[in-house]
């Protein structure tokens, strides 16, 4: 695992022994529980949606009694907030992926990297439609973690490559505006995917390629 990787795990963990109530003694069963119920608790929420679902439900799901759940988890703001945790680690893992990291090359990384996100907020489009219709029901504490997490780790991520590229290039652009449309423009396609899901995948997924590289005024690698 690289550094980066290594901090942006530990600035969730951190966030979670704030946030997230566990009774359990702490040791890598905590991470395997948490995964569990948040398998578990998504099996039902995109069925029924956030806020119908009780407590008991997401127990049953996950393969659990209520007190045994409990020892992990003292609310469904829990289970909402360690979704979110959820879908970032696997896309942050994706995005720090060798055959990203080791690119020289500015504007070929932020292609690459614009590609596998798409495909992978593609893939997980039911993470990402139930997080963006069910985050309302966040409480404040939790949901401010949220959004500073997502500052912290996705837009960054962004900002980075970009800033690259821009240099690269001799192009001068607002860095943090690109970088925040960005984050934006990678969930279009998962969002928008009931009335798109006829046009290929790689069709769609070259065409917002293409459209933010001309957005930001950036040549696509040869």
């Amino acid at each position: 695992m690289s550094k980066r990787s290594e901090t942006f795990l530990k600035s969730w963990e951190s966030n979670i022994e704030k946030l997230v109530k566990v009774s359990a003694k702490k040791n890598h069963a905590v991470e395997t529980k948490h995964r569990q119920i948040v398998e578990g608790a998504c099996s039902i929420f995109f069925k029924k949606g956030f806020h119908p679902t009780s407590m008991r439900e997401i127990a049953e799901a996950a393969g659990m009694s209520m007190g045994q759940m409990y020892h992990y988890i003292s609310s469904k703001d829990d289970v909402l907030f360690l979704i979110h945790k959820h879908v970032q680690v696997l896309w942050y893992q994706v995005l720090t992926d060798a055959k990203i990291e080791e690119i020289g090359d500015p504007s070929r990384k932020l292609e690459l990297a614009l590609r596998r996100s798409l495909s992978f907020l593609l893939e997980h489009k039911d993470h990402i439609q139930f997080i963006y219709s069910e985050s309302k029901y966040l409480s404040r504490e939790h949901l401010k973690v949220v959004l500073e997490m997502d500052n912290k780790n996705v837009v960054e991520y962004w900002r980075e490559l970009i800033a690259n590229a821009l240099e690269q290039q001799g192009v001068k652009a607002d860095i943090d505006m690109a970088a925040n449309l960005i984050a934006y423009n990678n969930v279009f396609l998962a969002l928008r995917n009931w009335n798109l899901k006829h046009r290929p995948i790689e069709e769609r997924i070259e065409f917002v390629v293409n459209f933010l590289f001309q957005g930001l005024g950036l040549s696509r690698p040869s």
